[in-house]
């Protein structure tokens, strides 16, 4: 495969420690967060100031390096946002990675120069999400982590089409998200930590029980229900190459300098084994490296297509290393025997579990260093743990165990991270020239990064008739080449000099010498002036963000004398015909069931002033374009949109209005998909607390921002099917029986709650919180800032529930009662009960 068509390996750095050790091992590319506005808070990061140092390190390796600005921006960030735009532009930074669509649109005003690269957390899955981001100005995507081979290849085809170039990029190892990326509301709904906000509290690594009609389902070991296996797609690089994608990234921005060295190896030599290269390490041994370096179990993910059932194991969500099997006895002596161990020594760490009855609760680990081992009859090997008396208790035949430590492997991964890595050494054209009788002359016109030139060295003697060889080529290659301990390195040499002469080689070396000190005294050529300068980024935001005052006065005013419009979220037909005679604006019918769409829409036709609406799926795949066919077909009055399929699919057809799931969190991001698309209005995103919500309201165009005043928080959305995988014997759609359509499940959490489990017509599950969410308390604030449009989302409520809810808020909105009133009344009259939820007031920042 020749170097051209290989893949760009792109090595995650969360410190100094970390990038030097991606640069060593064979990066061609770093991606790194600073202390604001990256999706890895947790990282210890760099500082904004660390990044002129940092990228000329990295250029001076010929080693890129990509800024993350992968979250949402709150309203009062974007002033701080732009700033740091304008610093990685005069940094040098390569690309940004965003998520936000305000933020990509900013910087393509404020710093046209700086390459995007559109964040994994864009839920981008399909040709229209990269045709969006190249609306944007993205000149790379980063996929959906839940795509297919298959899906590359048909995602490939479908842009060839198009006629859009656009370099697509594959995560290839590392952890996995259960949820999609940009779609997790989990920790948000849970605690108000947002992974919007690079505040993940990894929810999906906790126990759950499973809840089935009513009853606990007893699942045995399985009781990590949401976490995934982490990624390894070591073995599918040729697949990858050849579907032909531009870069492939490690996750790992959390991990330490000895993983990011590993991994980072194990994956160059992966890409140079597809070039030929035959000193490559044995792949198995590469795999064990891969599992000791970090590991939950390895497979690779969605990358060869859907399989619920290996891709949640369900057994363990922490570090485990290579697999050892299961405990057979214990003898006398703490003796473990188990049955052939071959990889196994002494000094290696081990760890196993005792069973816990309680599937709520995480296992006991019993874990030591390997003390001895003996062989037993049949093939079987003895261990013992230590270093002193190890707590057997608990443990029994079928304990699983596992490797977690290496001593000499280790030892090998602190090398491989510390390891220095030269600078590129930049090249050098000369054109030397002379005569006989005059001095010979070394001249440099241009070097590349440097200002000023020509650069010009005489000999002190003249060239003289030599009486035996001469100055030809290779003696002056030779001579001037000589350039090792600089930056510098002579990749071409011109010559005007007629044969027969010559110059003392200590003539040579002083004109190299003189040459490589002028070139050391030169002064680096300054970057192209930025569009704005960071005093000016305020400013530059207030004309962006102006209105006509005069306008957005006078439509102030008008919303402020109409009365506040409310629109349901219905998910049943029960629901919507118990609706049928209530004074609602709106309805909008989000169904699981597309039989049921028509009906739908044939029953609330006329019924609302706001007409019957339909809402399609979160996610559009590749090949899933007929998933929009039974809403068309439906032909309701309006649509609520939910991704880019259906931005480009129906917004020319009807009447439209984005949802939560496009992630409004600033004014710039709401302007460009109302003015892009020509929505009705947006919905603000779930991710912003009260006083962020109420500065996105007043810096938008009056009535064009709807809020949900009450909801079941959709805490994760994912491709993964619980149903499938635990509640039949399939591994897909194809063969699971459908279970989703004849069981109620729950997923019950460590504190009690119990959160219901929905899955859509494309088969991916969302879990939403077990407790619903008001903002009622807030509504005259809402209506004091001009907001005339708000939304209750229902989920598992009776007609009853329904039209009782529907009421309680009808008159909080008229001022019958007050907010705090409908929030006591839904905690006595609802059984799951409600919570503030993530309005409450709490710090922009």
């Amino acid at each position: 495969m020749p170097q051209q068509s290989l893949p760009e390996l792109l090595a995650p750095a969360g410190n100094w420690d970390a990038l030097r050790a991606a640069v060593a091992n064979g990066a061609d590319a770093v991606y790194f967060g600073v202390e604001a506005f990256n999706a890895r808070l947790r990282a210890e990061n760099f500082q904004i100031k660390d990044l002129p140092e940092l990228m000329s390190w990295l250029h001076r390796r010929g080693v890129k390096g990509f800024l993350t600005l992968n979250v949402l921006v709150f309203p009062s960030e974007l002033t701080q946002a732009a700033e740091l735009l304008l610093a990685a532009d005069a940094a040098g930074v390569d690309a940004l990675i965003v998520q936000d669509v305000g933020l990509a649109w900013l910087a393509r005003q404020l710093t046209p120069r700086l390459a995007l690269h559109g964040s994994t957390q864009m839920s981008i899955t399909s040709a229209a999400g990269v045709a969006m981001a190249a609306d944007l100005g993205c000149e790379r995507v980063v996929l959906a982590r839940e795509l297919t081979l298959k899906d590359l290849q048909r995602l490939q085809q479908q842009l060839a089409q198009r006629e859009l170039a656009m370099p697509l990029e594959v995560f290839v190892h590392g952890a996995l998200c259960v949820a999609y990326s940009g779609q997790c509301l989990t920790s948000e709904a849970l605690g108000q930590r947002s992974a919007n906000r690079g505040e993940c509290a990894q929810a999906c690594r906790l126990p759950y029980q499973l809840i089935v009609d009513g009853e606990e389902r007893d699942l045995g070991e399985q009781r990590y229900l949401l976490s995934p296996q982490d990624l390894a797609a070591w073995p599918l690089l040729p697949e990858l190459a050849q579907a032909g994608v531009a870069s492939l990234k490690i996750e790992g921005r959390l991990k330490d300098a000895t993983y990011v060295a590993a991994v980072t190896d194990a994956y160059r030599q992966g890409l140079d084994r597809l070039q030929g290269h035959a000193d490559a390490e044995d792949p198995q041994q590469l795999r064990r490296h891969l599992e000791l370096s970090f590991s939950r179990g390895l497979g690779t993910g969605w990358l060869e297509g859907v399989n619920h059932r290996k891709l949640v194991h369900g057994r363990w969500s922490k570090k485990r290393g290579p697999w050892l099997g299961r405990l057979e006895r214990i003898e006398q002596g703490g003796w473990l025997v188990f049955a052939r161990l071959s990889a196994l020594k002494a000094g290696d760490g081990v760890v196993l579990e005792v069973h816990q009855d309680d599937p709520l609760l995480p296992p006991r680990e019993v874990g030591g260093r390997v003390m001895a081992m003996e062989s037993r009859p049949k093939g079987r090997t003895a261990v013992r743990l230590g270093p002193g008396s190890i707590d057997l208790r608990g443990l029994a035949p079928g304990s699983p165990c596992w490797l977690t430590s290496d001593p000499q492997l280790e030892s090998r991964f602190l090398r491989m991270a510390a390891q220095e890595t030269a600078e590129t050494r930049q090249p050098l054209h000369f054109k030397v020239s002379g005569r006989l009788d005059q001095p010979l002359q070394i001249q440099l016109a241009q070097v590349p990064g440097l200002q000023g030139g020509p650069w010009q060295v005489s000999s002190e003697q003249p060239l003289q008739s030599a009486t035996g060889a001469g100055l030809d080529r290779e003696r002056l290659e030779q001579q001037l080449g000589r350039l090792g301990g600089t930056p510098w390195r002579l990749e071409a040499l011109e010559l005007d000099l007629p044969a027969g002469l010559f110059l003392p080689v200590t003539q040579l070396n002083a004109l190299r010498r003189d040459l490589v000190d002028q070139l050391a005294q030169a002064v680096p050529a300054p970057e192209p002036a930025s569009v704005a300068s960071t005093s000016s980024a305020p400013a530059l935001l207030e004309s962006l963000l102006a209105e006509t005052p005069g306008d957005a006065l006078a439509a102030l005013d008008a919303n402020r004398a109409e009365p506040p419009q409310l629109s349901v979220l219905v998910r049943d037909l029960a629901q919507l015909e118990a609706l049928l005679d209530q004074p609602v604006h709106r309805v909008i019918a989000d169904l699981e069931q597309p039989s049921q769409l028509r009906e739908a829409v044939k029953l609330g036709r006329g019924r609302w002033p706001g007409g019957i609406w339909l809402a399609g799926a979160r996610i559009t795949r590749p090949d899933e374009s007929w998933s929009l066919e039974p809403l068309l077909r439906a032909e309701p009055d309006g649509y609520l949109v939910r991704n880019a399929d259906q931005l480009e699919r129906l917004t020319p057809l009807a009447p439209c209005q984005g949802d939560f799931s496009l992630n409004v969190a600033n004014p710039l991001t709401a302007r460009w998909l109302l003015d892009r698309w020509g929505l009705e209005r947006v919905t603000a995103s779930y991710d912003l607390a009260l006083d962020q919500l109420l500065a996105l309201v007043r810096q938008c165009p009056p009535g064009r921002v709807e809020i949900t005043l009450h909801q079941h928080m959709p805490m994760f959305h994912m491709e993964h099917c619980l149903f499938c995988a635990f509640l039949s014997e399939g591994h897909d759609h194809t063969d699971c029986g459908r279970p989703c359509e004849s069981h109620q499940v729950l997923l019950r959490d460590r504190s009690g709650a119990e959160h219901p489990l929905r899955a859509d017509l494309g088969c991916r599950n969302t879990l939403f919180n077990g407790r619903a969410q008001t903002a009622a308390e807030a509504i005259p604030q809402f209506l004091a800032a001009g907001v005339q449009h708000l939304r209750l989302e229902l989920l598992q409520d009776s007609a009853a529930d329904t039209r009782r809810r529907v009421a309680l808020y009808g008159q909080a909105l008229c001022g019958a009662i007050s907010g705090r009133e409908v929030w006591q009344r839904e905690q006595l009259q609802s059984q799951l009960g409600v919570t503030r939820g993530t309005l409450a007031e709490r710090r922009s920042g």
